[in-house]
């Protein structure tokens, strides 16, 4: 019989804070490589709760950002559920936070009071700007930091037709987030292994989308903007599609393809430089012989030709993609109004099984559980800690 898969985190515990977006993301994914993250949330639930698409009264967004977590509702006004807390900061390995800075200490669960109970701790905090310096405190939401760090105006400029900045609602700052803190608390693991302690990790969403900006800030010091290739629609006969001749071999065999003399007679499309710096002239010519054709045959003459390309195309077609259930882009996971799809981790290992979980947590559902199993406590010592309103107005699970 084959073995089933390890966890690569398996045995690692995580206390998660966070709310919103960039944390719980963050420590979902470390939940999808088997750590056992512990979500705590206020007793009402986390907000996200009740976020839109809702069905039945649960939120497939929330679901998504928490699967495969358990939940444990605590009122951090109170001194018993803190006390609670730093019970088990005891035996955790990971704590992910990404409340406004100083909200924490504030608590009583800053990093310098945690780390004193246990030293090996790590202790994430992603917050907009970070931990220090005079803007520390200011409410950052992704779309602020997208504004800041010159992401909008750079996708305005790209745009061609635009003066002002798009509107948006895809908070990539947040995902980025989740990532890097993800990607830092795995380094800190491995140096912990090394050293023995762990340590604070400061992650900045404004940093992250500078780090996303990698050519408009080498070329904000060295140039002035150059004209380069922007990847937009073509029309075909009945949708829009993309093309991205980007390689001297892929501009070869487009040309092939199409046979538009333009293509071999414009001095402005004689080199990969000069193609980028007219390439929405360049896009206007080819555009001559998608409009000619539908989408899909279009798309099929550019493969076959090895030229990228690709449909425009709503998100629920990606759900129905065959080819991404083949990847397993996708899996199964439930809350109390039933299944549906959650989207798993961009990675896949060969040794090591990294899916999304299956359940979502209901409000305080594991309280019990954790607080038995993680610290020892007996049926009686949960009732004083529930007539004590370390878990506000919730009742016994």
């Amino acid at each position: 019989m084959q073995e089933k898969p390890s966890k690569p985190l398996d045995g690692v515990r995580v206390l998660d804070f966070s709310i919103m977006l960039a944390g719980p993301y963050c420590a979902r994914l470390l939940a999808d490589v088997g750590a056992e993250v512990i979500k705590i949330e206020p007793p009402e639930g986390d907000e996200m709760r009740q976020r839109a698409p809702v069905r039945d009264g649960q939120s497939a967004y929330f679901g998504q950002l928490n699967a495969g977590k358990k939940s444990v509702a605590l009122d951090l006004k109170s001194p018993e559920a803190i006390k609670l807390v730093h019970r088990m900061i005891e035996s955790t390995d990971i704590l992910v936070e990404n409340f406004r800075p100083g909200v924490m200490e504030r608590l009583g669960l800053g990093y310098e009071a945690l780390h004193k109970i246990n030293p090996r701790l790590i202790y994430c905090s992603i917050s907009g700007y970070g931990q220090t310096g005079s803007r520390a405190e200011r409410a950052a939401y992704a779309m602020i930091v997208h504004a800041e760090s010159g992401f909008d105006l750079a996708l305005a400029r790209y745009a061609g037709d635009r003066d002002r900045p798009a509107a948006g609602a895809v908070f990539v700052a947040d995902i980025l987030g989740g990532i890097f803190g993800f990607s830092a608390i795995q380094t800190a693991l491995v140096q912990r292994s090394r050293t023995g302690e762990g340590q604070r990790i400061d992650v900045a969403l404004m940093d992250c989308m500078l780090n996303l900006l990698v050519y408009e800030l080498q070329e904000a010091q060295f140039s002035k903007p150059m004209p380069r290739p922007t990847y937009g629609p073509v029309r075909a006969r009945d949708a829009d599609i993309l093309i991205a001749p980007v390689s001297a071999r892929n501009f070869e065999a487009l040309r092939d393809l199409t046979k538009l003399p333009e293509l071999t007679s414009d001095p402005r499309f004689k080199s990969v430089a000069s193609r980028g710096a007219h390439w929405a002239a360049m896009m206007a010519v080819i555009e001559q012989w998608t409009i000619q054709h539908s989408a899909d045959d279009c798309l099929a003459a550019l493969d076959r030709a090895g030229v990228p390309s690709a449909r425009f195309r709503h998100p629920s077609e990606a759900l129905e993609d065959t080819a991404l259930a083949e990847r397993g882009a996708f899996a199964p996971i439930a809350d109390g109004a039933g299944d549906f799809k959650g989207v798993n981790a961009p990675w896949r290992m060969s040794g090591a099984s990294t899916t999304i979980g299956r359940e979502i947590p209901a409000i305080g559902a594991h309280r019990d559980d954790v607080l038995a199993r993680v610290l020892g406590m007996s049926g009686n010592e949960i009732a004083d800690a529930i007539a004590s309103g370390a878990f506000g107005s919730s009742k016994p699970r």
